[in-house]
């Protein structure tokens, strides 16, 4: 190592920079007033794949933006290249307010709340009626963080040709969601995606559902000019399916302003985010019924007052049922 003496007036002496600098610091981060809209299409290892008019963007996060980080439907403000050419990279420097966020955690312990998708108006929830067999308690569970993200339920039951879907729609009746059914021969000839495309004419749709239910096949049917890799087997011992779409992606759809909005099988969709006390809006018939309840009422206890309120006939007795089975979701496991 290099050492010096007394006298250090040589002239191959380096003075070390000040890190600070010489400029000032401030907290004025610049506007971006001329920064370009997009939408969030894909996100991948950090980089994020954006709609600007017509052109698909490559972008990375602003340092600025902080740990807030992009999810797919996000409407976002770009800045630098925009060309859309290969080996281009623009910058998002703005995530706009959401209008709606579908989240989940990994289980019910876990206090990290994932952001699936934003903006979406519809979840729509697949389900096979058989291989792998229906799961209610997960159903419940996509119900309950559609309801407290702000999206409107869409039931899609599929392989009707395997079994009928009485039981479900028995059991989901009273909570009043929309539903299609479908069997692996409507896929083929496409009129299972007609008869869904109706439920999604002008909206964002995010699309979920256990492995193996046929939810990819139904977003191919769907958008047969983006096709994604086709779902796998289901297991014959497990009655699992593999997870063949890896990452969340939004296609358009024919229609103006429609996109659905694939994302990757699920095995479980924790709600240790989810505040029960939010549920209640998705009955508005039952809420006016909530006036009278204890404070801090969970809805579910002897002294809740909606008791009385279905008793004196001001609402269906079925969809109090229904309200106190989603509330007590996050208590039960999905496979339940």
């Amino acid at each position: 190592m290099r050492r010096y003496g007394k006298h250090t007036d040589e002239d191959d002496i380096r003075s070390r920079p000040n890190r600070k600098g010489t400029r000032p610091r401030t907290n004025i981060r610049p506007a971006h007033e001329d920064a370009a809209e997009g939408m969030v299409l894909t996100v991948d290892r950090g980089r994020l794949t954006c709609l600007v008019d017509d052109r698909t963007i490559l972008a990375m996060k602003a340092r600025e933006l902080g740990r807030k980080a992009a999810v797919v439907g996000d409407r976002v403000a770009l800045v630098g290249d925009l060309s859309g050419k290969k080996d281009t990279l623009a910058r998002i420097v703005r995530i706009e307010e959401r209008s709606s966020v579908l989240r989940r955690t990994a289980d019910d312990d876990d206090p990290f709340e994932r952001v699936v998708v934003a903006n979406a108006d519809q979840l729509a929830i697949v389900t096979a009626l058989a291989d792998p067999e229906p799961r209610p308690r997960l159903i419940d569970r996509c119900l309950v963080a559609a309801f407290d993200g702000g999206l409107t339920p869409l039931l899609v039951m599929t392989k009707s040709d395997l079994a009928p879907p009485d039981k479900l729609l028995e059991l989901y009746g009273h909570l009043e969601i929309p539903y299609v059914v479908t069997s692996r021969e409507e896929l083929e000839t496409g009129d299972a995606a007609q008869r869904v495309q109706e439920h999604l004419d002008g909206k964002i749709t995010a699309f979920v559902g256990h492995s193996g239910v046929g939810k990819t096949t139904l977003v191919n049917a769907l958008v047969p000019e983006d096709r994604r890799r086709t779902t796998g087997h289901v297991n014959a011992v497990t009655g699992r399916g593999r997870h063949t779409t890896t990452s969340a992606l939004a296609l358009p759809l024919a229609g103006e302003d429609s996109w659905v909005v694939d994302t990757p099988g699920v095995r479980s969709f924790g709600l240790a985010h989810i505040d029960p006390s939010r549920v209640i809006h998705a009955f508005p018939d039952l809420e006016p019924g909530t006036v009278d309840c204890p404070r801090a009422c969970s809805h579910d206890e002897p002294d809740c007052a909606l008791d009385q309120w279905v008793a004196e006939g001001h609402a269906d007795p079925a969809r109090l049922y229904s309200l106190r089975r989603l509330l007590a979701t996050r208590e039960r496991k999905e496979g339940d």
